[in-house]
């Protein structure tokens, strides 16, 4: 990897484009010289809705970092976080009978495997292929058993795909820009390794990530990144439903909650009224904090039962020893109800989640940059096959 020449990352998520540069040192160690964390104008509903506009945003920003460090960048990288990634695991095999697997076989389903969803998804395009499972006659193995003897070889993948016109559109906005995508990777994808690698011994695992006004959950199996889903509701409408059944303020809800005072531990009696000094925008009335903690739980409860204890879409990934990392966004939410969070959580899953914070920019761009550089270890690249001469054919059939 070339040393002391910057490299252009460039986020969108559902907030932000977060512009980064970065360069290699001496050790071949990623790191930031220039950020900007701007609005995401021009998005909406997880979609561009306003080219020009976001076009013309990026275009500023990037000049802005192009002038602080004197460079001129003629390529970037994309991390997407606000666009519908649909995921499919699909599965091809091999007859062997009893001979050798070889890289050739393994190349033959791969590029099958991606011919199938090229073909059958032509409004979509692929952003990631995954090594899902090895089989050699019915015996799951861990690396693709090249050399290995046997007789039946079925081999998974997971793809991620993105819709064509998304992926037009990010090209066209830094194509405009003189800059071409080199790749996109999705945030999750980023996300996980970075949890795996600070975790050497979980390579499989649940990622809940709750947000105010959004959730997603994904699935990474022995490091391969296998299912994503997101859900348009997050901590907020646990504040909304205590404004509404109590009819407070938010702003007296968020007062109360800085002071952490409707917690599992501080609510010991039934009857205990909320202190008139949080009304200063409401008239007073007598509410019990016991039913603004009762309110908190049946939602959070319902929460965690639509992303992950009663959802079908992840019935088949679900062990009771699978590790659970948990995110919430909210600082008061995380502050107050942390405990509850990991209660409702363990109470279906016969594992205590690990409640992480935030992924930090710095770090997760550094761990984008090194899944863009080396690639990652499940992730699957199809080999083009070249076809065969008619006269090579021929002589396979009859030697072979």
């Amino acid at each position: 990897m070339q040393t002391d020449i910057p490299t252009l990352f460039v986020e969108i998520n559902d907030q932000n484009y977060i512009f980064a540069a970065g360069k290699y040192d001496e050790n071949q160690k990623f790191k930031i010289i220039e950020k900007i964390v701007t609005p995401n104008e021009g998005i909406e509903e997880k979609r561009f809705t306003n080219i020009d506009l976001a076009q013309r945003l990026i275009k500023k920003n990037i000049q802005n970092i192009e002038d602080k460090i004197n460079f001129i960048f003629k390529e970037v990288t994309i991390i997407i976080d606000n666009f519908d990634n649909p995921c499919i695991n699909i599965s091809g095999y091999k007859k062997l009978n009893g001979s050798q697997v070889l890289k050739e076989n393994i190349s033959y389903i791969l590029n099958s495997l991606k011919l199938a969803i090229s073909e059958n998804e032509k409004k979509k395009n692929i952003l990631h292929i995954f090594n899902s499972k090895s089989i050699l006659d019915g015996i799951p193995v861990e690396n693709l058993p090249i050399g290995l003897f046997g007789d039946f070889y079925s081999h998974e993948l997971t793809f991620f795909l993105i819709n064509n016109n998304d992926v037009k559109n990010i090209r066209q906005i830094f194509n405009k820009n003189n800059l071409k995508v080199k790749k996109i990777l999705i945030k999750n994808f980023v996300e996980g390794s970075q949890i795996i690698d600070q975790n050497n011994k979980i390579e499989t695992f649940f990622k809940i990530k709750i947000n105010k006004d959004s959730s997603h959950i994904n699935f990474f199996d022995q490091a391969s990144f296998r299912y994503e889903e997101y859900f348009n509701f997050g901590t907020n409408i646990i504040l909304k439903d205590i404004a509404k059944v109590c009819s407070i303020n938010r702003e007296t809800i968020i007062e109360m909650l800085s002071d952490q005072i409707i917690t599992n531990k501080k609510v010991q009696n039934d009857n205990e009224l909320l202190e008139e000094k949080y009304f200063v925008k409401d008239s007073y009335r007598k509410i019990r904090k016991k039913l603004i903690l009762d309110i908190v739980n049946a939602r959070i409860e319902e929460i965690l039962n639509i992303i992950l204890n009663r959802n079908v879409n992840i019935k088949s990934f679900k062990q009771n020893s699978t590790a659970i990392f948990l995110i919430l966004e909210d600082q008061l939410i995380l502050d107050n109800f942390k405990e509850n969070f990991k209660f409702y959580i363990s109470k279906d899953n016969n594992f205590d989640p690990f409640l992480i914070n935030n992924f930090q920019i710095d770090t997760s761009i550094i761990s984008a940059a090194f899944l863009s550089a080396y690639g990652w270890k499940k992730e699957a690249i199809p080999v083009t096959q070249t076809k065969n001469s008619l006269i090579t054919r021929i002589f396979k059939s009859i030697f072979e």
